[in-house]
């Protein structure tokens, strides 16, 4: 499969005149090589994927991490650097540009290191490198059966993370015991999909990252990590799983509210308007429709509660947390079969209280499946 998208993303370069492009977006490495890590420019340690118009691609890797790479990618020529040696990683990638002889290089210029374009107009000149992110968004919108699969099994992981998270919640709990009854649900549920996989040795089930959690007031706050307040009788307590639903590389939005005891009026008519949005919005999802009206549905419901226009509808996701396109204002995207989306529902009072719900869904010949599925009921706990 790693070996079409190469091709496919040739065949572009070739349509734009592109001799080289140069991939150092850990996401799309992943996508056309295959190979992922846990160290990156942030610990200055360098992986650059090289793709050439013609021939083979070639892999740039720190020396520590050559046996993994080696081990992961189908990628025949993986080239080693080592700290402080012969430029380090700007040698090899020096190496491999002149002897394709490219002159016309092209990078996705924002999830590209400002040290890796630094490096690149030395070697070719700044204004020879241009700016061809377009490519493999567009290369990466589409997902394949197999894919598809994966993110279904995701989907399960997102969905026994929520489950465990909901489990969790009482009178008198701090914030931080669900999130790690959160964590504890969703690395069991991965952990099963990953018993019998032959490379399951290079996966691990272990859920990462912090959980967005907040509850009472502090719903308002949108995007807070948990702390040690703990929950008393009405509060509403939001749950976001947009940065810890990961497995095996793919990345789902995936978001509930539950409310402890009780549920007031108000708080009940913001979720119930929230989950409005999200389904009056995924009533219109199918081939064709178009991502900016998809978004126009759903600010229809809060400006007819008198809500006052709320974010974004919905995100393409896959590999990365952002992908695209979006269901947003301006993006007149037509949707296809085998898109896949987060798609929201949520609005904030300022100072009072937030509801919000989201799930992951892939767009099918006839509309749409729900990678996550979880009960959307207003339930209280």
């Amino acid at each position: 499969m790693s070996q079409n998208r190469i091709n496919e993303l040739q065949s572009h370069m070739a349509d734009q005149g592109i001799d080289a492009f140069v991939i150092n977006d850990a996401d799309s490495i992943y996508f056309f090589a295959h190979v992922w890590g846990y160290l990156g420019m942030e610990f200055g340690r360098a992986t650059i994927v090289v793709v050439p118009r013609e021939g083979a691609p070639s892999v740039i890797t720190p020396a520590m991490e050559a046996e993994m790479v080696r081990t992961m990618t189908w990628v025949s020529d993986v080239r080693e650097w080592s700290d402080g040696v012969e430029r380090e990683w700007v040698g090899p990638l020096d190496d491999i540009l002149k002897k394709q002889g490219a002159k016309s290089v092209a990078v996705e210029y924002d999830k590209t290191h400002p040290r890796v374009l630094d490096a690149l107009a030395e070697v070719t000149g700044r204004g020879n490198i241009t700016d061809q992110t377009r490519i493999i968004s567009e290369i990466r919108m589409i997902k394949s059966a197999s894919e598809i699969a994966t993110m279904r099994q995701a989907g399960q992981v997102a969905v026994a993370m929520g489950e465990g998270g909901r489990d969790a919640i009482a009178e008198g709990e701090p914030e931080y015991e669900v999130a790690l009854a959160v964590i504890a649900a969703g690395t069991r549920k991965a952990a099963e999909f990953l018993k019998d996989d032959k490379d399951s040795y290079l996966v691990s089930p272990t859920i990462y990252n912090l959980q967005v959690m907040q509850s009472g007031r502090h719903t308002c706050l949108v995007h807070g990590r948990s702390t040690t307040k703990r929950f008393e009788k009405g509060d509403p307590v939001y749950l976001c799983f947009c940065g810890i639903a990961n497995f095996k590389q793919f990345k789902l939005g995936f978001d509930r509210e539950f409310f402890v005891g009780s549920v007031s009026d108000q708080q009940a008519r913001l979720y119930e308007t929230s989950v409005k949005a999200q389904q009056t919005a995924l009533a219109e999802v199918r081939p064709g429709a178009i991502a900016e009206d998809i978004n126009t549905a759903a600010e229809e419901v809060y400006l007819s509660a008198g809500l006052g226009n709320a974010y974004r509808t919905g995100r393409g996701i896959g590999y990365s947390f952002l992908e695209e396109p979006q269901l947003k204002r301006g993006d007149r995207t037509p949707l296809q079969a085998g898109m896949t989306f987060a798609v929201d529902g949520g609005i904030t009072i300022a100072g009072e209280y937030g509801a919000r719900i989201g799930d992951s869904i892939v767009v099918t010949e006839n509309g749409f499946e729900y990678l996550t599925n979880m009960r959307r009921e207003l339930t209280i706990v």
